[in-house]
C-alpha cells in the first residue's frame, strides 16, 4: 500500500525519480516525451483537460504497462464501461464531485480530487460517497507542502495524498519542500515499545527473513536504494557492509495497519541469512532452487556433462523443449500432466538461464501481459494446428475461437473432441459450458471511430466506409433505396427460389400472426379498470448479413414480424454487391414484407447510420439482426448511448446447436444436424450430448460427420469449426437435459425415444427441434418459427425474435367517481406513508369535491 503518491513532471530530476520509485506508484502526466522510470515502478497516467481525447492512445498506454489512467469527468461517458474499472481513476475538482452518477462511480477504481484546501471533513464525506474506491487528494496550492500531521491524518482516514515533485526533496525538510523519506515515515505507527517496525524481506516473491527498521534506517534505504535495517543490539545495520552480501532495494511497501513493512530486494553474495543461506527459513524449493542450480551449473558444469551439452548445443536444447511440450500435450492424468510439465519447465528454465533470464524477468513479463487491455487473439501458428485437428480426445475445454483462418491438413479426420461428464470435475464441467470470449472493450474501441464518423459525417462518411469495407464505390451519392423498389429483371430470381420464398413467407407469417395478443382489460375493484394494449415500434432497422452467405431467410424472419406488428417504417440494411445492387433474393423479400427502404451498407457503419440517421438514412428506434463482431460491438455501443435513443434485439454471438441423442438415433441424421450448424462459420458452436450411447454409435456419428463434411461445399469452414466442437457423454436423460439447460443453446435438437414428452423438461433454449424428422434447417427457413435466437447462453434470459419484439405494451387505467371513493383512501394513506403530500392531495381534493 502507498503512504503518499508523488506527481512527477518533466523537470523532476533523476535522483528524485529513483528514490520515489522505491515507495510505491507514481503519477505522471501524459507527456509527449515520457519520463524515464525504473522498470519496476508502477505508474498512473494523468490525462487532464489539456490532453486531447484519444481512446486508442489511452488503451495503448495501458497496454504499455501503465497501472491506471486518471481521466477528467468529461471523458467518463466515453470510457466508463469500455475500459476495466480497476484501470481507471476519475479526476475531479471540488465543484464537480456531486455530478458523478452511480454508473460512473461504479465504473472506476478511485478518484483524484483537486482541492485548494485539505479539508478533512470534506474529504471524509467524499470517501463515504465513493465507498470502496481509492481516494487520492491533490492540493492546488503548490507553494508550501502539507504538514506531517496533515499527511498522517489523511492516511489514517484511508486517503492517499498526492504530492507534486516540486514539493519533494532529497535534502532536509523546509517550509518550501518536504523530504520524501519524512513524508513516507510520518504516517507510520509502531506498536512496539522500541518504536521499530517489523520488516519482511523478500526476493522474487519468496521470503528471505524478518528484520526491524527504524525511521533512520528507512530514510537511508529510500535515499540510497540499499538495504539498511535497525539491529536491536548494534544500531543501524547496513546489509553486507562487512560480509559483502549487499541488497538493492526495489520497493518498500507498508501493510494495511501502517505498522509493518515489506522490502523487495535483489540479494547479492552468499545470501540473506547469517548462515550463508539464501533465506533464514532454510533451503530453497521449487523454481528458485532450480534456478540457482542451473546458474551454478552454467558456470561450473564439467565439459561433456548433460547440462553442459544443453547449454552449449542450442539445437539439442530446442529439440528437448519441443519433445517435452509434445509429451505434455499428450498427457491426460493429473500425475502425467504434473510430471511432463516439470520436465518442460526444466528445459525452458535452462534456456532462460543460458540467456541470462531470471524468474524475476519472467514474472515482470507476465505482469506486463496482465496489464494489457487489448488481448491477442490467441491463435496457434499454422504448423502447430494440424495435430490438434486430428485428436478425438482432449482434457481441456474448447479453445477460444481463432480470428484468422488456420491451415489444416485436408487429409486429417474432421472430428469432434470427446468428454465423459461422469468423469469431469465441477470446474471442468463449467469450462465445457463456456463460449468463446469476445473482448467487448477492444471491439467497441475499434468500432467507435466508425460510429462517431458516421454520426458526425453522415452520408459522406458512410459512403466512405461502404467503399472501404463493403467494396462498393458506385452508389452515386446515396446509400439508400426507397420503396417502391424496381422490379427484378427477368431471370434474376429462379422460379423455384421464388416459390420456396413464397411458401416460407406464408408459414412464418401465419405463425407470427397468431402471436398477436388482444388488448387486456381487468376491473381490479369496482369502478377501477386497468388495461394493457400493444402498439408497434414505429421505425425498425433490420440487419441482414451478406458476408459468407446470402441470407434472404434472415430478411424473412425479421421483416415478417415487423410487418405483422404494424411497424410504420421498416429499413433493411445489407451489404451491397460491388456494382451497388442488392441480391435479388433479399430484394424480393423486402417487397414481400413491405420494407420502406433498403440501406446498402454493412458492418458497424450500417448500425451507426440506423442508430443516428443521416441525410438520407432514416433514424430507427430499434435494431434487429445477427452479424459479425463488428456489428455486435456497434449494436452494443449504440444501445448504451443515450443520444442514440435506440434499443437492440438481443446480445449476439456465434451460431450454435446442441443435439441430444439416445440409442434410437440415426447416426447420419445426427451428423447432418451437427454439420448444418458447423457450416455457418469457423466460430460456430456444435455440441453432441449422448445418452448412454455405445462407443460404436458414437464412432458411427463421427464417421458420418467426416464423410458428409467432405462432400459439402463449405468443408473448409467445417474443418475449423468441427475440431473445436465437443461430444459430451452422459449416463441418463436427466443428466443430458441438465447439461443442456445449463448450456442454454440457441438450437436444441432431440433425437430421443418419445422426444415430444421431453420438451416439458427444457428450461433454457432458443428453439427446440423435436424428433428425427425436425432438422434445424426447417426452423431456419420455412416451418414458421423464427430463426433469430439468443446465443452465448443468453437463452437463459432472452426469447428469440417474435411479434412482440416489434411492439411495446402500454397500460392505462380508468377510475370512475365511485371507484375513486373506494380506491382513493388507500392511495392517500400510502402517499402519506411515503411523505408525498402532493400525491395524497390529488386524491383528497377530488374526494372533497364529491362530498360537497
Amino acid at each position: 500500500m502507498s503512504v503518499f503518491i508523488p506527481l512527477l513532471d518533466a523537470q523532476t530530476d533523476e535522483a528524485l525519480i529513483q528514490s520515489v520509485s522505491r515507495i510505491g506508484p507514481v503519477i505522471v502526466p501524459a507527456l509527449s516525451t515520457p519520463l524515464a522510470l525504473p522498470e519496476n515502478v508502477s505508474r498512473y497516467i494523468l490525462l487532464d483537460h489539456d490532453t486531447s481525447f484519444d481512446l486508442d492512445d489511452i488503451v495503448q498506454k495501458l497496454d504499455q504497462g501503465a497501472e491506471k489512467v486518471i481521466i477528467p469527468l468529461a471523458w467518463s461517458k466515453e470510457i466508463v464501461g469500455i475500459l476495466p474499472p480497476e484501470r481507471v481513476m476519475l479526476l475531479l475538482d471540488v465543484g464537480n464531485v456531486s455530478a458523478v452518477s452511480d454508473k460512473i462511480r461504479n465504473g472506476v477504481s478511485g478518484v483524484l480530487i483537486k482541492t485548494p484546501s485539505l479539508d478533512i471533513d470534506f474529504i471524509t464525506s467524499v470517501s463515504r460517497f465513493f465507498s470502496g474506491a481509492e481516494i487520492h487528494v491533490l492540493s492546488t496550492v503548490t507553494s508550501t507542502p502539507p504538514s506531517l500531521s496533515i499527511i498522517r491524518e489523511l492516511r489514517s482516514s484511508g486517503t492517499i495524498l498526492v504530492l507534486p515533485a516540486s514539493l519533494l526533496t532529497l535534502s532536509g525538510t523546509t517550509s518550501k519542500q518536504i523530504n520524501i523519506a519524512d513524508a513516507f515515515i510520518g504516517p507510520l505507527v509502531s506498536d512496539r515499545p522500541d518504536g521499530l517496525f517489523p520488516t519482511v524481506v523478500t526476493e522474487d516473491s519468496r521470503s528471505l527473513g524478518l528484520v526491524y527498521s527504524s525511521a533512520a534506517s528507512i530514510k537511508e534505504t529510500i535515499l540510497t536504494g540499499k538495504g539498511v535495517y535497525q539491529s536491536r543490539k548494534h544500531g543501524l545495520w547496513r546489509k553486507g557492509e562487512t560480509s559483502g552480501a549487499t541488497q538493492d532495494v526495489l520497493s518498500i511497501r507498508v501493510d494495511c495497519d501502517l505498522d509493518a513493512l515489506e522490502f523487495n530486494v535483489i540479494q547479492h553474495g552468499a545470501g540473506f541469512c547469517h548462515l550463508n543461506r539464501p533465506s533464514c527459513y532454510g533451503g530453497e524449493r521449487g523454481l528458485p532452487a532450480l534456478q540457482r542450480t542451473l546458474q551454478s551449473r552454467l558456470s561450473s558444469a564439467p565439459e561433456g556433462s548433460y547440462t553442459r551439452r544443453l547449454f552449449n548445443d542450442s539445437q539439442l536444447l530446442r529439440a528437448k523443449i519441443m519433445e517435452e511440450a509434445d509429451e505434455l500435450c499428450r498427457a491426460e492424468t493429473k500425475e502425467e500432466v504434473a510430471f511432463e510439465a516439470a520436465d518442460l519447465i526444466y528445459f525452458a528454465l535452462t534456456k532462460c538461464t543460458a540467456a541470462g533470464v531470471s524468474i524475476a524477468d519472467i514474472e515482470r513479463s507476465l505482469d506486463k501481459k496482465a496489464k494489457k487491455v487489448v488481448r491477442r487473439a490467441g491463435n496457434a501458428k499454422p504448423q502447430w494446428t494440424n495435430a490438434q485437428a486430428s485428436s478425438s480426445k482432449a482434457t481441456v475445454a474448447p479453445a477460444p475461437v481463432p480470428a484468422a483462418k488456420q491451415i489444416i491438413d485436408p487429409d486429417s479426420p474432421i472430428r469432434m473432441r470427446t468428454y465423459d461428464l461422469s468423469q469431469t470435475s465441477r470446474s471442468e464441467r463449467a469450462l465445457l459450458l463456456k463460449r468463446p470470449v469476445l473482448n467487448s472493450a477492444a471491439m467497441i474501441a475499434k468500432v467507435r471511430p466508425i460510429v462517431d464518423a458516421v454520426r458526425s459525417g453522415g452520408d459522406k462518411a458512410l459512403l466512405g466506409f461502404v467503399s472501404q469495407f463493403d467494396g462498393c464505390t458506385v452508389l452515386e451519392g446515396t446509400p439508400i433505396l426507397r420503396a417502391p423498389f424496381p422490379e427484378l429483371p427477368p431471370g434474376a430470381l429462379a422460379d423455384n427460389v421464388r416459390a420456396a420464398i413464397d411458401v416460407a413467407y406464408a408459414n412464418v407469417r401465419k405463425f407470427h400472426a397468431a402471436q398477436v395478443e388482444p388488448a387486456l382489460k381487468v376491473e381490479t375493484m369496482p369502478g377501477v379498470v386497468c388495461s394493457r394494449f400493444a402498439r408497434a415500434i414505429s421505425r425498425v432497422g433490420l440487419y441482414v448479413p451478406g458476408g459468407t452467405a446470402i441470407l434472404p431467410s434472415t430478411a424473412l424472419m425479421l421483416g415478417i414480424p415487423a410487418q405483422v406488428a404494424g411497424c410504420k417504417e421498416i429499413v433493411i440494411a445489407t451489404p451491397p454487391r460491388p456494382d451497388g445492387s442488392i441480391s435479388p433474393e433479399v430484394m424480393y423479400v423486402a417487397k414481400l414484407v413491405g420494407a420502406s427502404a433498403i440501406l446498402r451498407a454493412g458492418g458497424a457503419q450500417a448500425v451507426a447510420a440506423l442508430a443516428y440517421g443521416t441525410e438520407t438514412v432514416p433514424k430507427v428506434d430499434k435494431i434487429f439482426g445477427p452479424g459479425n463482431q463488428w456489428v455486435t460491438a456497434a449494436k452494443m455501443f449504440v444501445q448504451n448511448d443515450t443520444d442514440a435513443l435506440v434499443s437492440i434485439d438481443m446480445p449476439a454471438g456465434p451460431s450454435e446447436v446442441l443435439v441430444i441423442a439416445d440409442e434410437t438415433c440415426n447416426p447420419a441424421f445426427v451428423a447432418a444436424d451437427l454439420l448444418s450448424q458447423a457450416e455457418h462459420g469457423v466460430d460456430s458452436q456444435v455440441v453432441l450430448v449422448s445418452v448412454n450411447l455405445p462407443d460404436s454409435t458414437i464412432s458411427a456419428i463421427e464417421a458420418e460427420v467426416d464423410s458428409q463434411a467432405r462432400a459439402l461445399p463449405r468443408v473448409d469452414i467445417m474443418r475449423e469449426s468441427i475440431p473445436k466442437s465437443i461430444i459430451v457423454k452422459t449416463t441418463s436423460l436427466e443428466q443430458a437435459i441438465g447439461f443442456s439447460n445449463d448450456y442454454a443453446p440457441e438450437h436444441l435438437i432431440l433425437h430421443l425415444r418419445d422426444a415430444p414428452s421431453v420438451v416439458a423438461q427444457v428450461e433454457n433454449a432458443g428453439s427446440v427441434f423435436v424428433g428425427p424428422y425436425s432438422p434445424e434447417s426447417c426452423g431456419d427457413y420455412a416451418s414458421g418459427t423464427n430463426h433469430t435466437l439468443p446465443t452465448n447462453g443468453y437463452a437463459r434470459q432472452f426469447s428469440g425474435v417474435n411479434t412482440q419484439s416489434f411492439q411495446k405494451h402500454i397500460t392505462s387505467q380508468e377510475v370512475t367517481a365511485d371507484g375513486l371513493k373506494g380506491l382513493g383512501p388507500v392511495v392517500a394513506t400510502l402517499a402519506d406513508c411515503e411523505g408525498l403530500g402532493a400525491h395524497a392531495n390529488a386524491i383528497r381534493i377530488r374526494l372533497r369535491a364529491m362530498n360537497t
